[in-house]
């Protein structure tokens, strides 16, 4: 192997922290100029036909091959509370406090997952869990909270966009503990099913992109249906004249759900998934200086303290 290869891993983690950086920058511009429900349902019903044509072409067919109904159960749960409830938030935090903020509650994500495995799966909460929520929380404070003329702690941000980047941070954490459980399902049904045992060891890397072809399915059903039950499906013909706002939103995709998830599974095969996890955090603080670009949003010591302090939080859960 050649030196440099010995790196591919963290290399690979690096680009998917700039992908996402470049999903979060692109689904702002893409929630303001279509609306935060019409953006989804675009985003979901793109990326399910980028998954399902991933699926034919790996697993014969467009759909998840040999999944049980306990495994679209779990998953379908999972895209409800990640994709519709969790991606509500971010996108509305989006507008709210802008994708640089949102981006930093989306550290509180490993805090919610390892709350709801305890809670949920029975995973050990360990004192290195403990500390790293502490670290994370201590971060975001720095970031969101100050002082007025009489040195009274206040918000430095909405109350409803901190709240939305709560409820991000937490359907992304519960959304993937039941992503694991109802993966740990798929991998069942396919070793006990004669027909595709060989899925499940040949083609092993293929059932997390069926998986969310599942989350997808409920992300797409909840986002449509909410937009209809309101009164508003007709946006989402008017939307086709947003040039603009549905360029955006091709580039949230295709960086986000469809690269981004792509090579952040490839890299955990070149390094170990905890340097991989930590690199990939970094979304925080690269976004900074984009966002000033952008958007104009002025950069102060306190937040990039913040951010970087949040960093060091997450890389306490996968590295302690």
């Amino acid at each position: 192997m050649h030196p440099e290869m010995n790196y591919l891993g963290e290399l690979i983690s690096l680009g998917v922290a700039f992908s996402w950086t470049i999903a979060a920058l692109a689904s702002e511009v893409g929630s303001k100029r279509l609306g935060v429900f019409v953006m989804n349902v675009w985003r979901m019903g793109v990326t399910l036909l980028l998954s399902a044509v991933l699926l034919w072409l790996t697993m014969g067919a467009p759909y998840p091959v040999g999944a049980g109904n306990a495994t679209w159960g779990w998953l379908l749960a999972s895209g409800v509370v990640g994709y519709f409830f969790g991606d509500w938030c971010l996108f509305n935090s989006y507008l709210t406090i802008g994708s640089r903020m949102g981006q930093l509650f989306m550290t509180l994500a490993p805090m919610f997952t390892a709350l709801s495995a305890w809670v949920m799966i029975g995973q050990t909460l360990a004192w290195t869990s403990l500390l790293a929520m502490t670290v994370t929380l201590l971060g975001i404070a720095i970031s969101v909270l100050g002082q007025d003329k009489q040195h009274h702690v206040t918000l430095d941000l909405p109350l409803k966009g901190i709240l939305y980047g709560i409820g991000a941070g937490l359907g992304q954490g519960v959304g993937l503990v039941l992503s694991k459980i109802g993966l740990d399902h798929y991998t069942q049904d396919l070793l006990a099913s004669e027909a595709y045992s060989s899925l499940a060891t040949q083609q092993e890397a293929v059932l997390p992109f069926a998986s969310n072809t599942i989350r997808c399915v409920a992300g797409l059903t909840c986002f449509a249906a909410w937009l209809i039950a309101s009164g508003n499906a007709g946006r989402m013909v008017t939307s086709l004249h947003e040039r603009k706002g549905l360029a955006a939103m091709l580039i949230a995709v295709f960086s986000g759900p469809f690269i981004g998830v792509g090579f952040s599974l490839m890299a955990v095969q070149y390094t170990a998934a905890g340097i991989a996890s930590t690199i990939m955090a970094m979304t925080p603080i690269i976004i900074l200086l984009p966002s000033k670009w952008l958007f104009h949003q002025p950069i102060t010591t306190r937040n990039v303290l913040g951010a970087v302090i949040s960093v060091v939080g997450v890389s306490l859960f996968f590295l302690l």
